[in-house]
């Protein structure tokens, strides 16, 4: 007869096994994140450019089977919970892809853009940064700064 310490052994190498064990555990994290975020403190409103990001991150998590992490993301910042439109996104980008690209997420096409712009020119390119509304936390800080730990 098997013992209780036994029985659990078992049926935790079974979930871990299945890949239920990391589902569970996302999906306790995700449940406790609901509970302790604070509804009562607004959002700041989508931006655009927040709203583009947000989807290319929800793409990739998705393409990796990180669904309880998109759910996470997708509750915590307000997007909206049908994805956006891949076309849409290509539009707003000003990308075009090849039908080789279209079984990956736009980040992985994105960097094997900029990993093949290094190899061919050897020239950096230089990122502007968007304009984002001020915030309490970025409102004091030059763009230069970086946020530090003690902040």
């Amino acid at each position: 007869m098997a013992t209780i310490a036994e029985l659990k052994a078992a049926l935790k190498e079974t979930l871990d096994s299945r890949g239920v064990l990391g589902q569970l555990k996302a999906r306790i994290r995700a449940e406790v994140f609901n509970a302790l975020d604070d509804q009562s403190e607004s959002k700041p409103p989508l931006s655009h450019e927040n709203l583009l990001v947000n989807e290319l991150i929800r793409e990739y998590l998705e393409f990796n089977k990180y669904r309880y992490t998109a759910s996470v993301l997708t509750a915590e910042s307000g997007q909206p919970e049908v994805p956006l439109d891949r076309q849409f996104i290509l539009n707003e980008l000003n990308v075009t892809e090849d039908a080789s690209a279209r079984s990956v997420p736009l980040l992985y096409g994105m960097l094997a853009h900029f990993l093949q712009e290094k190899g061919e020119r050897g020239n950096r390119i230089l990122l502007r940064g968007p304009y984002l509304p001020p915030t309490r936390e970025n409102a004091s800080r030059k763009p230069t700064e970086k946020k530090r730990d003690d902040d």
